[in-house]
């Protein structure tokens, strides 16, 4: 997730370790805290990987005034996706499998550059997610279910509170997946496409 992240934002742009960090957390927002101790391994390992290069254009360039006090000489590395980078960085995006949508981060960090991904792609991995949410929520559903007696009212809400917020997760990437095929002129709305048949139909 981190490397894909960081190769996402240097299409965009060359940037020193502290400027990366503030763009993957705004890229990331809550979905993970990235520190210096998880993001300058990373950055080693692209490095050494070749998927990334570095310089030093200006030794004596002043870091920000809330740049962390040990950020040091690595706070003035400028680091650049390489020919190599943006091909790694292709492969990931045309990755549309399990991989990428059962978990709820990978599948954050993509939503979050989806204007690398074609559109078709950007429908699979959307309708996977839904999928993988859909599951869950039967899941819950059924542990409720079979757990309603026994419970008291407090885990009983904490349950029932899990079970709206994956009801409305459903809901947002059926719009999402709704926008995507109106914007393609391809087929029915999400919801219809889902709708399970009708008694005694095939």
């Amino acid at each position: 997730m981190l490397e894909f992240a960081i190769l996402g934002l240097l299409q965009q742009s060359p940037m020193h370790g502290y400027e990366l960090r503030k763009q993957l957390a705004e890229v990331l927002g809550g979905l993970r805290s990235i520190s210096y101790g998880s993001l300058y391994p990373a950055l080693r390992r692209m490095h050494a990987a070749g998927l990334i290069s570095t310089d030093e254009p200006d030794r004596g360039a002043l870091l920000p005034a809330d740049a962390p006090a040990l950020t040091g000489r690595r706070g003035k590395v400028v680091y650049t996706i390489t020919a190599e980078g943006k091909e790694r960085f292709h492969e990931l995006v045309l990755q549309t499998g399990p991989e990428v949508y059962d978990d709820g981060g990978l599948f954050g960090v993509r939503l979050a550059f989806f204007r690398h991904t074609a559109a078709d792609a950007r429908l699979r991995i959307l309708e996977g997610r839904r999928r993988t949410v859909e599951q869950q929520r039967e899941g819950l559903r059924a542990s409720l279910a079979r757990t309603r007696e026994r419970l008291d009212r407090y885990t009983l809400e904490l349950q029932r509170h899990g079970l709206e917020s994956v009801d409305g997760e459903v809901r947002w990437l059926s719009e999402l997946i709704d926008t995507e095929r109106r914007e393609a002129g391809s087929g029915p709305p999400a919801g219809e496409q889902s709708a399970p048949p009708e008694p005694g139909t095939t």
